[in-house]
């Protein structure tokens, strides 16, 4: 009996051994990103927002009141209006769009001038800005001209009381490279320090960390 017990108090130690190895590696793995670049941090992209699956839109046919609808871009990316079916939508700007109705509309309308009003934002993956672990709710947020850390996290309600702020980890893909940056969640969420905050840019990824102790 008492060799059994010394086994299993070995096996016991051996596997603390091992777990505090393993986490470790992965605090040090936290802690390797490096800051995002001071020229990233403070100047927001410039762009143009395209239609998403899942975007809602109103067609505005000037002069043909029968025509103005109201409607959700499907999930593949395709948009029936009162006149004309499966329209491509997704990928498209609401200007770009309005000129493939209104070339749509001229076999059934004389002139037609056609105005697109998106008013329910979901956007393209490559337009959204993404937050998994950690958060209190997880999800994905439309980029927004000028959108900052603070912005993102006040979408999503903040982390939760398991999370290890500092330890979290920006994913950015610039010019094809994909690049990992190092934020301060806890800096800039729990005391404030608004150094911490960062511009984001449209197909930003906040992975953000869980506490171990």
């Amino acid at each position: 009996m008492n060799t059994l017990t010394g086994v299993n108090k070995g096996a016991g130690r051996m596997a603390v051994v091992a777990l505090l190895a393993v986490v470790s590696l992965l605090l040090s793995a936290c802690g390797s990103h490096p800051p995002v670049p001071p020229g990233d941090r403070s100047a927001g992209p410039d762009y143009n927002y395209v239609i998403g699956p899942g975007d809602t839109m109103e067609i505005f046919v000037w002069g043909n009141p029968e025509l103005t609808t109201t409607g959700i871009v499907r999930p593949d990316g395709k948009f029936t209006t009162r006149l004309v079916e499966d329209l491509p939508a997704s990928g498209r700007t609401s200007t770009e769009l309005a000129r493939d109705i209104e070339k749509a509309y001229g076999e059934y309308v004389r002139q037609p001038v056609v105005s697109v009003i998106v008013n329910g934002f979901v956007g393209i993956p490559e337009q959204q800005v993404r937050v998994v672990g950690e958060a209190t709710t997880p999800s994905s947020v439309p980029y927004r001209q000028h959108m900052t850390l603070l912005d993102l996290m006040i979408a999503v309600g903040g982390m939760t009381e398991f999370a290890s702020g500092n330890s979290s980890v920006l994913v950015r893909t610039h010019g094809g490279q994909q690049q990992s940056f190092s934020v301060r969640l806890d800096d800039l969420l729990k005391k404030g320090d608004i150094s911490a905050n960062l511009a984001l840019m449209p197909g930003d990824i906040v992975i953000i960390s869980e506490s171990w102790f």
